[in-house]
């Protein structure tokens, strides 16, 4: 059913978990997953006339993301590899992490964006300004979001 699965992280345990249930998911469909870590663009100090010493350039920056990147995706394309999955990893970098997800997916021909949810409800996702309700919102594409619950189902 879907060929190319996009897998996103940022990191965390919980996005561990998604990309763990995401790889797991592609091997059941027999799809290639696309590993994905969006990193912020480069911000200078604000209210500065002079940038201090200590501040990383912009090249800095970005090749310490790059590397951030690479150890956040590796632990998908070890899993991938694995489960003898084809799997290629990405770092991008954008203001709106969500855009970029949705973007990154329809450039590389994706047909399923595989996304956590910390399962937050009432106030704490109207709070969150989650990246998963936005690329629900704005994707063409078919989004699973793998939700994380804290405490079982009620009968």
């Amino acid at each position: 059913m879907y060929r190319k699965i996009l897998i996103t992280t940022d990191g965390s345990a919980v996005s561990s978990m998604t990309a763990c249930a995401g790889v797991k998911f592609a091997q059941q469909m027999g799809a290639e997953v696309l590993a994905l870590f969006v990193a912020p663009e480069y911000q200078y100090p604000i209210y500065v006339e002079i940038i201090p010493p200590s501040y990383p350039s912009e090249e800095e920056y970005r090749a310490a993301m790059q590397r951030a990147g690479r150890e956040h995706v590796q632990p998908i394309l070890d899993a991938c590899e694995k489960k003898g999955l084809a799997c290629h990893g990405i770092t991008a970098f954008a203001e709106s992490a969500a855009q970029k997800i949705v973007d990154v997916a329809n450039e590389h021909g994706c047909d399923l964006i595989f996304i956590g949810s910390h399962g937050r409800s009432g106030w704490g996702q109207l709070l969150l300004g989650s990246v998963t309700n936005k690329v629900l919102s704005h994707s063409k594409i078919p989004v699973l979001v793998h939700r994380l619950l804290k405490e079982p189902l009620p009968d």
